[in-house]
């Protein structure tokens, strides 16, 4: 069993408390990537009615990318801008977002946060929402980058023919992206634990 603090209230907590959490801490964070990538594949077999599953629209999607020599960084993100599927069914991008922040550029996070409105240029029409509600971002810095990665990699793969690449081809590359956090609170606190 591991060596557990013993505070009863967060506040009566002591630096040796936090030393045992600490040692706990990294070995977790070190397994994200995992845990990442086990929630993603939750996603096969769920179709919700699409021609393919989730979790190989997730894996088409960063196929498309990547065969379109973006970086790993926005491959990374094209796997999981439908992680949150399971767990934010009215958010599902804000849930993705949420997972990527730490890790990503803000143009990145931008486009994974904001792809459902972008993306909903393509069928809201059909369930009675405005197509164009994208257009309220008109003129900020990342609208092009978000309706380019609709238009060219997430609108496109839902194609049961297309190439979809495995989840390994892309697992290297998830464990370079989540290796460090550069955009946390916890950023100084996991460097120092990193190094101990």
């Amino acid at each position: 069993m591991n060596d557990r603090a013993t505070f009863t209230k967060m506040e009566a907590s002591t630096a040796q408390d936090w030393q045992k959490i600490g040692a706990e801490f990294m070995p977790f964070a070190r397994q994200l990537p995992d845990r990442l990538m086990a929630h993603l594949k939750v996603l096969e077999g769920d179709y919700g009615g699409f021609p393919i599953d989730r979790y190989t629209h997730s894996l088409q999607t960063a196929t498309n990318a990547l065969r379109d020599g973006r970086d790993e960084e926005y491959v990374v993100c094209a796997l999981f801008h439908d992680i949150g599927d399971t767990l934010g069914t009215f958010n599902h991008f804000d849930i993705a977002a949420a997972i990527l922040k730490p890790f990503v550029s803000d143009e990145n996070l931008w486009m994974v946060q904001n792809h459902g409105i972008f993306q909903g240029y393509y069928f809201f029409h059909h369930i009675g929402l405005d197509r164009n509600l994208r257009d309220q971002f008109k003129g900020h810095a990342h609208y092009d980058r978000t309706a380019e990665f609709c238009d060219l990699y997430d609108n496109p793969a839902f194609d049961a023919k297309a190439e979809t690449l495995p989840m390994s081809e892309f697992e290297p590359m998830v464990r370079r992206v989540f290796a460090q956090p550069r955009n946390s609170i916890y950023k100084a606190s996991t460097a120092v634990a990193a190094n101990t």
